[in-house]
């Protein structure tokens, strides 16, 4: 029976070359040069600190670290960013947090939304992932359309296609 599983994943060393080009870069421009600037990325965590010297710093960084990710194949919305940042005397801190996996109630969401679609399909929830099978291919690309037009709010792949 045909099968395919829906992740969210981020590439870890796609992220990694993310942040070493935007650090890189705004280490050239004219209106960061002289002035504090720190981007760390956690591997284990997939968190991301960064310290700019103000609030307008700050939103020119994550402006770049978004369109440098995206450039590497990482989505927008694999960054969340709803922490709002702290000040510390003269230095703004953020962190970012890079979602890596589907949450439980993002999971129930693909679910509820393959299953009101009213495909003949099963889906069901396996940890991080969920998993589509159906008796037809045309079946699950319609699925894969379906999840792809509808706004989950998370980026999502769809790996492991099986005949």
């Amino acid at each position: 029976m045909p099968s395919f599983d829906i992740v969210s994943k981020v590439d870890v060393q796609a992220l990694d070359n993310a942040v070493n080009v935007t650090s890189r870069e705004l280490a050239n421009r004219f209106d960061f040069r002289g002035s504090h600037l720190l981007i760390e990325l956690d591997k284990k965590t997939f968190q991301l600190k960064l310290e700019t010297e103000d609030d307008m710093k700050m939103g020119q960084l994550l402006d770049v670290l978004v369109n440098r990710a995206h450039k590497q194949g990482i989505a927008p919305e694999a960054f969340d960013m709803s922490k709002e940042g702290s000040q510390s005397g003269k230095i703004w801190r953020k962190e970012v947090k890079v979602r890596n996996g589907l949450a439980q109630e993002e999971a129930k969401k693909i679910v509820k939304l393959i299953k009101d679609g009213g495909l003949k399909v099963q889906a069901s929830i396996h940890e991080d992932l969920v998993r589509v099978t159906g008796k037809k291919i045309d079946d699950l690309q319609a699925v894969i359309q379906q999840c792809r037009g509808a706004n989950i709010g998370v980026p999502l792949q769809y790996v492991n296609m099986r005949d």
